[in-house]
């Protein structure tokens, strides 16, 4: 199985928010500014990563009447383990993200991973499935609170680049975020299709 081609699946074809359109309302809500929208993005990777790799060790020992209230459990207790980190060793980060990290439990794109990869292939493939996906929204978070704190506040990971007259309120407010992911999707699929 070659995994570098699972990774970039996971990075270009299967880009969970400019091509699936998946995870929105932590891509939307905390992309705010380029460190919000990384440290979500990194945040779920470390869930899906985790999640795929023990899911795909019990998908044999797991009856199908329970598969999916194992699968939450697993990711839950993923969460769990992140929550408590950023809680003791990045508060600010915890804070700024707030109600979007316990939130990462229902995040479709872990779960959807798990029914769709996880269950179907070995711990390695799904492990760097994990690592491509997660790339992939890690990516598109980033770029996404770049642009919406570059045009709203001036500024790039907390550096003041533009005078305060340049600024634009909006990229900052909620219309800014599906004007600037409209605008993104729209970037993407021009060049997917040249």
């Amino acid at each position: 199985m070659n995994y570098l081609r699972i990774v970039i699946n996971g990075i270009v074809q299967e880009n969970p928010t400019f091509v699936l359109l998946l995870g929105m309302c932590p891509t939307l809500a905390t992309t705010t500014s380029a460190v919000n929208g990384m440290s979500m993005g990194l945040a779920t990777m470390f869930v899906l990563i985790c999640s795929n790799v023990v899911i795909s060790l019990v998908k044999n020992l797991t009856p199908d009447s329970v598969r999916i209230p194992v699968f939450v459990v697993i990711i839950a207790s993923f969460v769990t383990i992140l929550q408590m980190c950023l809680q003791a060793y990045l508060p600010s980060i915890n804070k700024s993200l707030g109600i979007y990290i316990p939130l990462i439990v229902v995040n479709c794109i872990i779960l959807g991973r798990a029914e769709a990869f996880a269950c179907k292939n070995g711990a390695v493939p799904s492990f760097f499935d994990g690592v491509g996906i997660g790339i992939g929204f890690t990516i598109a978070l980033t770029v996404l609170g770049m642009l919406r704190e570059l045009l709203g506040a001036g500024s790039l990971f907390g550096v003041v680049l533009l005078p305060d007259t340049t600024n634009m309120l909006l990229f900052i407010l909620p219309p800014g975020a599906f004007l600037t992911l409209g605008y993104l999707i729209a970037l993407v699929n021009k060049f997917k299709k040249s």
